[in-house]
């Protein structure tokens, strides 16, 4: 796959190295030589040197048969108009723009808009966040008090969670397949199990350990339930304190002060 990365900055060095050793054919634009050698004396990838939403440079850097654009520059805006050059000249067939203003919070809602598809304006297939997921993710784990780790399925219906396991837990000490005598009826299932570390492959008589990391997928009116069998439960947060009140902290309080009382300690 032919993929142009616009932005050699952490993410973009990053997504670059990661591509690059899946035997894709990378090119990179910044505007710094200073990063672009960097990248190209240890990777094997293509660098051009301009500014990511000059025509010219796209096209230099292959633009006209591209099979997708990632752009990840430090200018949301230059991200966007090179999401746009690339549909209106090259029509790439797939465009990311990472997008980190709160200015252009609400325009999409997480999925495309008029004014990020369509037919219309910037024509951006898949639109990066970053700090929108980690506020839905800090959010998340609001939410499951004890949890580790929350990620959502199916529109949030289904929850894969990873708690850690404690003495006080009722599955502590038995078998997996006890889960189900415990819980007869929940649908659940452990998908792996860290323990000290390293990865265990979950089988119906592996025994659960104290400290033991335990990831689980289940419905997310289950997953209390499912994580009483692991540790004793933990109260229902209801008020948090948010140490920033930078964008993430902003969204974070604005996103939940309906459902806790939310104190925000800026300087």
């Amino acid at each position: 796959m032919k993929i142009i990365i616009l932005g050699a900055g952490q993410v973009g060095a990053t997504l670059a190295e990661n591509l690059a050793s899946e035997a894709n054919d990378i090119t990179v634009v910044d505007t710094d030589r200073f990063r672009l050698r960097a990248l190209q004396d240890r990777l094997d990838i293509r660098t051009i040197h301009g500014n990511a939403s000059y025509p010219d440079i796209l096209r230099q850097a292959g633009g006209i048969d591209a099979d997708m654009l990632i752009a990840v520059t430090n200018s949301d805006e230059i991200n966007m108009v090179a999401c746009q050059i690339s549909h209106a000249l090259f029509k790439t067939p797939t465009k990311i723009a990472r997008v980190r203003s709160p200015a252009y919070d609400g325009a999409d809602d997480g999925k495309i808009s008029p004014l990020f598809g369509g037919k219309t304006a910037f024509n951006i297939d898949q639109i990066i966040r970053p700090e929108q997921l980690v506020t839905e993710a800090v959010f998340r784990l609001i939410q499951q008090p004890g949890a580790l780790q929350v990620m959502d399925f199916a529109g949030g219906l289904v929850q894969l969670v990873a708690v850690r396991a404690y003495s006080d837990g009722a599955l502590v000490g038995r078998e997996l397949k006890d889960l189900r005598k415990d819980l007869p009826k929940v649908d659940t299932r452990v998908a792996a199990i860290f323990r000290k570390d390293r990865p265990i492959i979950p089988r119906g008589d592996t025994v659960i350990e104290t400290d033991d990391e335990v990831f689980f997928i289940a419905a997310r009116k289950d997953i209390r339930a499912v994580v009483s069998e692991l540790q004793k439960l933990e109260k229902p947060y209801r008020r948090i304190l948010i140490a920033g009140g930078g964008n993430i902290g902003a969204r974070l309080a604005t996103s939940i002060e309906n459902q806790y009382r939310v104190k925000l300690i800026e300087r």
